[in-house]
């Protein structure tokens, strides 16, 4: 709708607006079908490696095999931490500082002389988003030791980037748990225009640098009604506890007007791919009395929706089953979000680069809806 003044007017949350154009991937709800490029995203994390999938998104084009292997190379050598970094860390981490607290201050630190992307050419743009994507996880892994009083674990650039990252949290390096992990890593690098990557693009529109732009990303994503619905969707399964007592669970969530996380999504009207193939990842791999918990409470919450609120179908979304399997592989749930964001970091970097190149600030208007000004 447009007034007299020629403004359009959107819904709140800008709800089905279409804002720009990308082609770095698209979410189509109504099919429950997501891609990265051409490419079905979860079939990329059933066959291709995080690093190959991270090429996609910059270069538009999954890697050759020479490819594949410089690539991976880079990354490799660029996560690893200067001293500074690390000294940075282990002078302001304590038992409060979150993760991604840390990696937010570490990228400040990193990018303080980092020129505007209105500046950079393109290959310097990219350089930029390689770095600071890459150090993410060491950041992550390094802030979440040091936060109980265990040192830092130097990463290995010769290992693969979900292997290092989960080594170097946790010590795990058991193969099975690496290509589990890898493939949540994987469906969770991009998902559409969410907050978080619109945050980022916006930031990126006004020629600004990477470092914040990226920052601008990940202030939205600290939101729990983002990036840390994972932790809070396992914290519902441990509230409930048998599977019997869901559907009371339910209806003292739904008449006190409670978001039940891990269930529905703004986008899919239909079961969401990501949570499918998680779901399916974790039955086939898995028999803890966690994952067969998280099943009968599943089916137990859609026919507890589905009986009180007939005709709304909630689904389990990417959350609900992202917590059991970072459960599975050894990672703690203060450690959910931040593994959310070192995969949601690629997407947010591809998207600051596409934006980057557009050159065109984002610049909407708001209605005023307060007293009438006084004129002079």
């Amino acid at each position: 709708m447009t007034d007299v003044n020629g403004l359009i007017t959107v819904p709140r949350g800008l709800k089905n607006v279409i804002v720009t154009d990308t082609t770095i991937g698209d979410v189509r709800g109504n099919e429950g079908f997501y891609h990265y490029r051409e490419y079905d995203a979860t079939a990329l994390a059933r066959t291709a490696s995080f690093e190959d999938v991270w090429h996609l998104m910059y270069r538009g084009h999954l890697p050759d095999a020479a490819e594949s292997a410089a690539f991976a190379k880079r990354i490799g050598e660029l996560r690893v931490l200067d001293g500074t970094t690390v000294d940075l860390l282990r002078q302001t981490v304590t038992p409060e500082v979150e993760p991604l607290a840390a990696l937010r201050l570490a990228l400040a630190s990193a990018g303080i002389l980092e020129r505007p992307l209105f500046d950079l050419a393109e290959e310097e743009r990219t350089a930029a988003a390689l770095k600071y994507t890459a150090i993410a996880p060491t950041v992550v892994a390094a802030a979440y030791r040091l936060a109980r009083g265990l040192d830092v674990v130097e990463a290995d650039p010769s290992a693969g980037h979900t292997a290092d990252y989960l080594r170097m949290s946790t010590g795990v390096t058991e193969q099975a748990a690496v290509d589990a992990l890898q493939t949540y890593l994987i469906t969770t690098i991009d998902h559409g225009f969410n907050a978080s990557t619109f945050a980022g693009r916006v930031v990126a529109s006004s020629g600004s640098d990477m470092t914040s732009s990226i920052l601008g990303a990940l202030g939205a994503f600290l939101g729990p009604l983002h990036g840390g619905a994972p932790g809070r969707a396992l914290a519902a399964l441990e509230e409930i506890g048998d599977p019997a007592n869901t559907r009371e669970w339910v209806r003292s969530k739904i008449t006190g007007g409670e978001i039940i996380m891990g269930f529905g999504h703004a986008v899919y009207r239909t079961h969401d791919p990501r949570a499918e193939l998680l779901k399916e990842v974790v039955t086939q791999r898995y028999s803890s009395p966690l994952v067969q918990q998280a099943i009968a409470v599943e089916a137990e919450i859609e026919a507890a929706i589905n009986e009180l609120k007939p005709g709304r179908k909630l689904y389990a979304n990417v959350e609900y089953y992202a917590g059991v399997l970072m459960s599975e592989v050894g990672l703690p749930p203060e450690m959910f979000t931040p593994t959310f964001g070192v995969a949601r970091i690629v997407g947010w970097t591809a998207n600051i680069l596409e934006q980057a190149a557009e050159r065109k600030i984002i610049r909407p208007v708001a209605r005023y809806v307060g007293p009438e000004p006084h004129r002079a």
